[in-house]
């Protein structure tokens, strides 16, 4: 099965377009493992197995690993979820863009040491960059293109005026993601939740991409818009996918001994939440 056939297939079984994103900091873990770095997989584990058959994907952020040295327990933890929830794809946050024989050590790295279904990616270092990803049959890459911190209306919102029709730089992006680079089916973008009005416009560009929504939560972005904005679909099936990412929201909803009751509790609301935002 290829990265979108288990995405809808998990998105289906488990009713859900949540996403779980896996950010640890132990200074933020209940009070059991707080400060102890050498907790992150356990901590990890235990969200996953709270929330596993309330989402459609889980998102570890490499940096919140590597910082610790922690890469080995994201390496079990990965194992772990592909154990536990082999029916929930799993996508690796690295946003890498390098050149193409840099990015073939990437795509190694996530695809092989790792096992990730889907990988996130900086685009602005041009086809060739992305490509590399792409030649692991059926595995997903998302592309940054509206991203929800403030600081991306420095780039991605500029006017490229050497391109036809003057399109802002995520509109390129999405267009290009849609097109000329989607070539076996594998790309998806990645925008935030906090612009509903520009998920709206990406949808418009890219009418079936799968959508990576970080933003909801403790960011600030507003569930319902984002799904008005970006699910497409007919019957209850969808034809443009959304996957709304919650990470802070979940992982810290309680710093006792009911850490992970709390974060199923938040994780199903959530989720409640999102499938009853979607447009009739």
């Amino acid at each position: 099965m290829t990265f979108l056939d288990i995405l809808s297939a998990a998105e289906r079984q488990n009713g859900s377009m949540l996403c779980v994103g896996l950010d640890p900091e132990p200074t933020k873990f209940p009070d059991r493992y707080k400060g102890d770095a050498n907790k992150i997989y356990d901590f990890c584990a235990a969200i996953v197995d709270a929330t596993a058959d309330l989402v459609s994907s889980f998102k570890p952020q490499i940096a919140y690993f590597a910082a610790h040295r922690a890469e080995g327990q994201l390496e079990r933890l990965m194992e772990h979820i592909r154990r536990v929830a082999p029916h929930v794809p799993i996508i690796l946050d690295a946003k890498r863009g390098d050149i193409g024989s840099t990015a073939e050590q990437y795509a190694k790295e996530a695809f092989e040491r790792y096992g990730a279904d889907a990988v996130t990616l900086s685009p602005f270092m041009g086809w060739d960059s992305v490509a590399p990803y792409l030649k692991y049959h059926g595995k997903g890459a998302f592309l940054l293109c509206r991203t929800s911190n403030p600081g991306g209306d420095d780039l991605q919102n500029q006017r490229l005026a050497s391109v036809e029709g003057q399109p802002l730089l995520y509109e390129h992006v999405a267009r290009l993601a849609q097109g000329p680079w989607n070539l076996n089916g594998q790309l998806g973008l990645v925008v935030g939740a906090t612009y509903p009005a520009e998920i709206e416009r990406v949808r418009a560009i890219a009418p079936t991409l799968p959508l990576l929504i970080p933003g909801v939560g403790a960011q600030g972005g507003d569930a319902a818009a984002t799904v008005q904005a970006g699910w497409r679909g007919q019957g209850g099936e969808s034809t443009g996918t959304v996957i709304v990412n919650s990470s802070r929201a979940v992982l810290y909803a309680s710093s006792g001994d009911d850490f992970e009751a709390a974060a199923r509790r938040v994780a199903l609301q959530t989720r409640d939440q999102l499938q009853a935002a979607k447009p009739q």
